[in-house]
């Protein structure tokens, strides 16, 4: 059951005694929309920092994720902060149509996406033959096909209100990706495909930018099937540090946006090392990470 709430804690966001959206467009009457941030993959993570930092900055939110509980904590703390309660939609995201219900819950409360940033994702590991295929095509309609959506399904809004769109690609998009085939495809598309809109959607006001973070302190990589112990806590970064350094390059109108010293040498190597060479270590780099228990790499 989805629901959209803003304004007081645990409160139904009741449906506007005015005539609703579609009732002006039929009538002919211009509606007056409000203009929002929407952010994908909000309950968690890095989606939860962004939250957190778009709000810090004046931003009215309406966040997106299939977990409610953790969603409501998320809007309840920034409200704890004397900042508007963000809007809550809960909804799987991994469904067809999941954009559409956006679109629709969206403008039945006469709210517009200026910024959308398109966090939501997920990653799976272990030989792409071995693992369920479903899930694997899951990942890709998640991953690809809604970002791919909501990028575009918004484009007149965000041109309206001047705005933008923040895609969350990764350090992955630079890379092949054994025992991640599936999901570094995804972020080079992702990368890819949001330099290209940078450039088209330029000309009309909008801001595009790609975030590509290394690895992040946050629940990815067991949901994924790796051991928190594969990664040693100083090759990752803080959530809360990659969500500001994102906002500020978003803000400056950066096309891509790579955190840290560390990350923006390893996003310029692919260009000095032959290709071979570069699948060799990303493979021997895969096959020492350790599966989750219950879990086969």
């Amino acid at each position: 059951m989805k629901s959209l709430r803003g304004g007081t804690a645990g409160a139904e966001l009741a449906a506007p005694v005015r005539t609703s959206t579609s009732e002006r467009l039929v009538s002919g009457v211009t509606p007056i929309l409000k203009p929002v941030t929407l952010i994908t993959g909000a309950s968690s993570g890095i989606g939860a920092a962004f939250a957190r930092v778009f709000a810090e900055h004046g931003h009215e939110l309406v966040l997106v994720a299939r977990r409610q509980a953790q969603l409501d904590a998320v809007a309840d703390a920034i409200a704890a902060g004397d900042q508007p309660r963000p809007h809550v939609l809960s909804l799987d995201l991994g469904r067809g149509g999941a954009a559409a219900v956006i679109a629709y819950e969206l403008a039945k409360r006469d709210l517009e996406p200026a910024i959308v940033v398109n966090n939501a994702g997920f990653g799976l590991f272990g030989f792409a033959e071995a693992l369920d295929f479903q899930r694997q095509l899951a990942m890709i309609d998640l991953d690809v096909r809604l970002l791919t959506d909501l990028s575009l399904r918004f484009v007149e809004t965000m041109a309206r209100h001047r705005g933008g769109l923040l895609n969350v690609a990764s350090l992955a998009s630079f890379f092949p990706g054994p025992r991640m085939a599936v999901y570094f495809a995804c972020k080079a598309y992702v990368l890819s495909f949001t330099e290209a809109l940078h450039r088209e959607l330029a000309p009309r006001g909008v801001k595009v930018a790609a975030f590509c973070p290394g690895p992040l302190r946050t629940e990815f990589f067991t949901r994924a099937g790796i051991a928190k112990s594969g990664l040693p806590r100083m090759f990752t970064s803080s959530p809360e540090r990659a969500a500001r350094t994102a906002y500020d390059g978003f803000m400056r109108g950066k096309c891509l946006i790579v955190p840290g010293v560390l990350d923006k040498i390893l996003a310029a190597t692919p260009r000095f090392l032959p290709r071979s060479w570069l699948l060799s270590i990303m493979a021997a780099i895969a096959a020492n990470l350790p599966a989750a228990p219950g879990e086969s790499p």
